[in-house]
C-alpha cells in the first residue's frame, strides 16, 4: 500500500510539472512535426495534451510490462512441469502467485486501449481515414496492413491472448491445489499434459502479442526478431521477480527449506538469459544497422541521437544494466549463492527491463516530449497493485506443495 501511495505522490508531481510546461511541449511537438515531414515521415497527430498522452502511454507501458512478468510465472511453472524438474518444487507457489496479475492486467489492456483510442494517443493506425484512400489522412503503408491492423481484429486477438493465458494460469493453479488436498500422481500427470499444451500456445501468442501491443506502435517499422526480443525481456524479468520474491520470503522467515542451491539455479537462469536477451538485442541491432535501409534503421536512429539525443543515454544504460551488470556480478558461483547479490541483481534486472519497454514505446509516441516522473509514478502504482494481488494469492495456500511427488528431491537439492 505504501508503494501505491508513493506512486500516486510521484505521479501527481509529474502531472503538475508536465501541465505547467504544456505550452513549451506543444511548441516542441510542432517542431518535431515539421522535422518529420521534412524527412518524409508520416505526419504525427497532436492527440491529447502532452501530460495526458504521457499518462496514457505510461499506463500502457507499465501494464504491458507487468502483464508479461505475470504470465512468465505460469510459463516457468509449465516448463518445470514438462521438464520433470524436481529442484523447483519449493518455488512453485511463487510461480503460481506471479500469475495473479494476468487477468486484471488483461482487462486493463482493453480499458487503456479504449482511453488511448479517444485521441489516438497510442496507435497511429487507429486514426480516422488513415486506411481510406479518399481521406487526407491516408497512409499507403498502413493501408497495406489493414487486414491485420484493424480495431475489431486487434481486440479479438488481444482477447484470445489474455483468455489463453488466464485460463491456463487458473487451471495449473487449480490442479496444484487439488494435488495438495487429495495427493496421488493423477494431478501431477495432468499438470504436465496441460503445461505442454500451454507452452505450445504461448509460443505463438507471446510473439503475436508483442507485435500487437508494442511493435504496432511503430506502425511503419517491423522486425522479424521482435517477438523473440520482447519475450526475452519478459522472460528474464519474470525469473528475476521469482528470485526476488523467494529471497524476500526466506528473509521474512518463510521458505526456510530453500537453500543456496535453489538460489544458485535461479542465478544461472538470470545469468544465462541476460546473455540470451543481449544476443537477441545485438542480432536485431546489427542486422538492421548493417543493412542501413531507411525504413528499418529509423527505429534505432530515433533512439541513438534522434529527438536531440534524449534517448541516447537510456539506449546505452539499457545495455549496461541488462547485460554488463548481471554478467559481471553473477559470473562466479559464490555470487549466485548469496542472497544480497541475488537481490541486487534481481532488482537491477527488473528496473532495467522496465526501462527497456520504455525505450520500445516512448520514442515513437512521445518523441522528445518524454519524461520520467509520470512514468515512475505509474510504475509504482502498478508495482503496488501487482504485489497486493501476488501476496494475496500466496496467502491462500500453503507455501509448500506438500503432496508433490518431487518434493523430497527439492528439499534435498544440492548443486
Amino acid at each position: 500500500m505504501w508503494i501505491i501511495i508513493a506512486g500516486v505522490l510521484v505521479l501527481a508531481a509529474g502531472l503538475l510539472i508536465a501541465a505547467f510546461n504544456i505550452g513549451g511541449h506543444h511548441e516542441a511537438a510542432g517542431a518535431a512535426h515539421g522535422a518529420a515531414a521534412a524527412h518524409g515521415g508520416a505526419a504525427e497527430h497532436h492527440g491529447s495534451p502532452i501530460w495526458l498522452k504521457r499518462l496514457i502511454m505510461s499506463l500502457w507501458h507499465s501494464n504491458v510490462f507487468f502483464l508479461g512478468v505475470s504470465v512468465v510465472g505460469t510459463v516457468f511453472l509449465a516448463i518445470q512441469s514438462v521438464a520433470y524438474a524436481g529442484w523447483s518444487v519449493l518455488l512453485r507457489r511463487i510461480m503460481e502467485a506471479l500469475g495473479a496479475f494476468v487477468l486484471p492486467g488483461g482487462i486493463l489492456l482493453f480499458l487503456i486501449f479504449g482511453l488511448g483510442l479517444i485521441n489516438h494517443d497510442i496507435f497511429h493506425w487507429t486514426m480516422p481515414g488513415i486506411m481510406d484512400p479518399k481521406s487526407a489522412n491516408f497512409d499507403e503503408i498502413i493501408y497495406g496492413k489493414s487486414g491485420f491492423l484493424n480495431i475489431p481484429f486487434y481486440l479479438i486477438r488481444t482477447a484470445v491472448y489474455v483468455g489463453i493465458w488466464a485460463f491456463f494460469t487458473h487451471k495449473l493453479r487449480q490442479l496444484s491445489l487439488e494435488e495438495d488436498l487429495n495427493g496421488g500422481t493423477e494431478y501431477f500427470h495432468r499438470h504436465i499434459n496441460i503445461s505442454a499444451l500451454f507452452l505450445v500456445l504461448f509460443a505463438v501468442t507471446s510473439s503475436m502479442s508483442a507485435w500487437d501491443w508494442i511493435m504496432s506502435v511503430d506502425v511503419h517499422w517491423f522486425s522479424t526478431m521482435f517477438g523473440w526480443y520482447v519475450f526475452a525481456s519478459w522472460w528474464v524479468s519474470g525469473i528475476a521477480a521469482i528470485t526476488l520474491c523467494t529471497i524476500l520470503l526466506k528473509q521474512a522467515g518463510y521458505l526456510r527449506w530453500v537453500q543456496a542451491s535453489h538460489l544458485h539455479d535461479l542465478g544461472k537462469f538470470m545469468f544465462g538469459f541476460s546473455i540470451f536477451w543481449t544476443y537477441v538485442w545485438f542480432s536485431q541491432f546489427m542486422l538492421i544497422w548493417y543493412a542501413n535501409l531507411p525504413e528499418e534503421s529509423i527505429y534505432f536512429n530515433q533512439r541513438l541521437g534522434g529527438f536531440g539525443g534524449q534517448y541516447t543515454w537510456l539506449f546505452f544504460f539499457n545495455l549496461v544494466i541488462n547485460f554488463v551488470f548481471p554478467f559481471l556480478v553473477l559470473m562466479t558461483r559464490d555470487a549466485k549463492r548469496q542472497m544480497i547479490m541475488m537481490k541486487i541483481v534481481s532488482i537491477a534486472i527488473l528496473v532495467g527491463h522496465w526501462s527497456d519497454f520504455y525505450l520500445m514505446l516512448m520514442p515513437s509516441t512521445m518523441q522528445e516530449n518524454n519524461g520520467y516522473l509520470i512514468e515512475i509514478g505509474v510504475a509504482l502504482v502498478f508495482l503496488g497493485a501487482f504485489l497486493i494481488l501476488m501476496t494475496k494469492r500466496l496467502s491462500q495456500a500453503p507455501l509448500v506443495p506438500v503432496n508433490h511427488p518431487f518434493l523430497d528431491e527439492s528439499l534435498h537439492h544440492t548443486t
